[in-house]
């Protein structure tokens, strides 16, 4: 497995965040670090593209939650593109699937 490398793009409707490798308990606070500093608008779509996440254990499942919460308090949404299939199984049985907008890629889900 590889270790979490996180890149972040500007795009008219918000920022991308693209998340690759793993996304566990040793490097979740890689990414919540980054989105903390994320500056949100109201009406802003924070999409996080997980195309290139190898793993995600529960650590990463709550950093995912806690991105949710921080653009929400912005007044912006948020959406999960390219979902790997392992996470979109966990998304689904404990009912995120329901609580986050799922794309198949980063570009679907940067369309207002």
């Amino acid at each position: 497995m590889s270790p979490l490398n996180i890149a972040v793009r500007d795009t008219p409707t918000g920022p991308v965040v693209e998340v690759m490798g793993q996304l566990d308990y040793e490097t979740f606070t890689d990414l919540r670090d980054v989105l903390a500093t994320l500056p949100l608008k109201p009406g802003h779509r924070l999409v996080l593209d997980l195309a290139r996440m190898e793993f995600c254990d529960s650590s990463g499942i709550s950093t995912l939650i806690a991105a949710r919460n921080h653009a929400q308090a912005a007044g912006a949404d948020v959406a999960l593109a390219a979902v790997p299939a392992s996470t979109q199984r966990v998304l689904r049985v404990v009912g995120l699937d329901q609580v986050f907008p799922l794309h198949p890629d980063a570009e679907s889900a940067i369309e207002p």
